[in-house]
């Protein structure tokens, strides 16, 4: 694996990979490259790092078998720091290495900055972890999600603060900045109201604030109370959010989506004031599915460590997904790749089956429920498109 520093603008270190074997063309003696730009510093960095180390495991175990088509995998890594300009600089330098496909970020705003360069080079894209149901609409044919959409995952949040949470009128925190939180805001505004609920109050913010007294001042002068508040954030902000609403007495419900699916939504506040917070996430959590547990024992093994979140086994998915697009395709080609892609039905991910068989190849994937009580993290349920919640979960 190959690290580049887009900052200093060299190469932060190289890792050999065991050779595959074989020989079927005239390249075997080249590595199949992929791209992986991710931000590994930033307020982005506690999804994204723990997804790239989750690539890398499964570069790592792909080469061990014996490479893709008989040669080796090589994943090129890029640190993109939380930055835009940095990212449309990393996917230029990408797109120039021979890479066949690329993968990357787990928030739509910084897809969206590297993913058309790919599309115009001819190359595959496969986000991670990012959500927004209309990325490749946006991007082209090119663009493959990994995730669920936005629509699902808020959805799944709003039915379960009404249904299970009894929440009738709530306040509405959205982070301006990322398309991500305006889409998540958006698509569960839709369904609690829906769900015949009411949106009392709505306040904005941007990634890096850090002082959400006005926010706070807001709520506390609803009369009556709100009984709940949604909260659309990246994970820098959402330990924040919680640790600031805590301190002021506020002892309400916060529900958000997966940008809430990091430690420090635990860690920041601490686990005295990390209590009744509830957040729509990738199904991993408390799935004893094979796939999980051979890959939660795999990634302890290497990192000896438990995999950090659900952004985890999702880099290690969107790795799997190329590599199974090459095998069936037989080919390295990146155009190949990209129809084997498309043709995805059924890929055993960690994170629950994939296939391609919705408009905009936004794969439809059962989503957990999760609550935050003494700054632990507990899956309560499972909510499914077109079925809704299925019931608590033995813990």
């Amino acid at each position: 694996m190959k690290r580049r520093n887009l900052l200093t603008g060299v190469a932060a270190g190289a890792l050999a990979l065991s050779l595959g074997v074989g020989a079927t063309s005239a390249q075997d003696d080249e590595p199949i490259r992929i791209a992986a730009l991710y931000n590994l510093t930033g307020g982005m960095s506690s999804i994204d790092a723990p997804a790239l180390a989750a690539a890398e495991l499964r570069v790592k175990q792909i080469n061990e078998d014996g490479g893709l088509l008989g040669r080796e995998v090589e994943l090129i890594s890029y640190d993109t720091r939380t930055d835009q300009g940095e990212t449309a600089t990393a996917a230029q330098e990408a797109v120039s290495e021979d890479v066949v496909a690329g993968i990357g970020y787990g928030d739509t705003t910084f897809v969206m900055a590297a993913a058309p360069t790919f599309q115009e080079n001819g190359i595959p894209f496969v986000t991670s972890g990012a959500t927004h149901p209309e990325l490749p609409t946006w991007v082209g044919d090119y663009m493959f999600m990994t995730a669920f959409g936005d629509d699902d995952q808020s959805y799944a949040i709003a039915d379960y603060a009404t249904e299970e949470l009894g929440l009738d009128r709530v306040m509405v925190w959205t982070d301006e900045s990322m398309d991500f939180t305006k889409a998540l805001s958006k698509f569960f505004k839709e369904r609690f109201k829906e769900n015949g609920g009411e949106i009392v109050e709505e306040v904005s913010f941007m990634m890096g604030d850090t002082d959400f007294s006005s926010q706070i001042s807001r709520m506390e002068s609803l009369d009556p109370m709100v009984d709940g508040v949604f909260i659309a954030a990246i994970p820098s902000e959402a330990g924040l959010t919680v640790r600031q609403i805590r301190e002021a007495g506020i002892d309400i419900p916060i529900v958000s989506g997966d940008g809430f699916d990091t430690p420090l939504v635990a860690e920041t506040p601490g686990p005295e004031l990390a209590n009744d917070v509830y957040f729509s996430s990738h199904t991993y959590r408390g799935d004893d599915r094979p796939e999980v547990q051979q890959f939660i024992e795999d990634y302890k093994e290497e990192y000896d460590r438990p995999p950090e979140n659900s952004f985890t086994p999702l880099g290690y998915d969107a790795i799997g997904l190329i590599a199974n697009a090459i095998r069936n395709a037989e080919s390295a080609d990146p155009a190949d790749i990209r129809d084997a892609l498309e043709q995805t039905r059924g890929y055993e991910a960690v994170t629950g089956p994939i296939s391609y068989t919705r408009e905009n190849m936004v794969p439809p994937k059962p989503i957990s429920i999760i609550e935050v009580q003494g700054g632990e993290f507990n899956v309560l349920e499972i909510w499914r498109p077109e079925e809704g919640l299925e019931g608590e979960l033995q813990q």
